[in-house]
């Protein structure tokens, strides 16, 4: 839960999430639709997948038993070197590193090496050098000291060095220049997308359809249709609706909101539909109750049932 996201933001969830799930076989055995539902609101749904998927891994392939060879464990769906290098150290003591942003901001200032995690020569480096530091045990505590290191004192902005615990080793501090590193590569500019959505209601009771494709399959949501120009976004809708055998009519103007996601930025035209007859329910479309905790929607449609028009 922590890959890219605060600890503020996963510790709610995680505390539901172990409720619902509190041991390796019964995530492994819950149907995937329980844990995105669960996931829900947390985004970046593949994580969950991969958790799930590591859960029914262990379970059929490792009596149950979380391995910890590097080798072995760095197999799990979903594991890369900074989730090995995090749980192995933590939960077997085995000395490998973890380089996250905390670390790496670290790190870059203690040696004032002008390297950036998201710069591949920049990691490449970077983890040289937790490589180097990571003592032979002990290596669980070490990580975790860099990590609240730098998300406490060694911030990105204004950095709190008077109460650094390293600052004399510090060569950044030293030079006086702790704001140069790291360097902050330029971020991509999220995508500007039009999003046309139909809220179709029936007692209370939403109309979401199932997605597809790599990025949230498994997730609910209205019907939605990205458009290229807004001015024909409301044709562009009637007809994507009729592909999924809905005869819907769309009332009045659309409501307008703004939806971030890291790489996307949507505008999203909202309008009211009125079915016209009847929906039949369908493996991938149903109407829910938002506020039902076991159906897994998006965090646009969490939204979009808040706005109103």
């Amino acid at each position: 839960m922590l890959q890219q996201t605060q600890v503020a933001t996963a510790q709610p969830f995680y505390q539901t999430f172990i409720e619902r799930f509190p041991d390796l076989h019964t995530l492994a055995r819950a149907p995937i639709e329980d844990v995105l539902a669960a996931w829900s609101g947390l985004g970046y749904y593949r994580r969950a997948r991969h958790l799930h998927a590591a859960a029914g891994v262990v379970v059929r392939e490792h009596h149950s038993m979380v391995p910890n060879d590097p080798e072995a464990f760095g197999r799990l769906p979903g594991i890369g070197r900074y989730s090995s290098g995090a749980v192995l150290s933590i939960a077997f003591d085995r000395p490998m590193p973890v380089l996250d942003g905390n670390v790496a901001r670290v790190l870059a200032r203690l040696f004032a090496v002008r390297a950036a995690i998201r710069d591949s020569r920049g990691a490449k480096l970077l983890w040289a050098l937790a490589e180097s530091l990571v003592p032979a045990s002990g290596a669980g505590d070490w990580n975790q000291a860099l990590m609240e290191l730098g998300a406490v004192h060694c911030v990105p902005r204004s950095p709190d060095c008077g109460a650094c615990p390293v600052r004399t080793l510090c060569r950044a501090h030293a030079l006086g220049q702790v704001d140069r590193y790291p360097p902050v590569p330029p971020r991509r500019k999220p995508r500007p997308v039009t999003l046309a959505v139909a809220r179709i209601e029936r007692a209370g009771r939403l109309l979401v359809v199932c997605r597809a494709g790599q990025l949230l399959e498994g997730m609910w949501e209205p019907p939605s249709v990205e458009v290229v120009d807004a001015r024909g976004a409301r044709k562009r809708l009637e007809r994507h609706l009729g592909t999924l055998g809905l005869h819907v009519r769309l009332d009045g103007p659309p409501v307008s909101m703004r939806h971030l996601l890291t790489h996307r930025a949507f505008d999203v035209r909202i309008w009211r539909g009125v079915p016209n007859g009847r929906v039949s329910r369908s493996p991938i479309m149903r109407f829910v109750d938002p506020a039902d905790s076991g159906v897994p929607l998006t965090g646009l449609t969490r939204r979009l049932v808040r706005v109103k028009g």
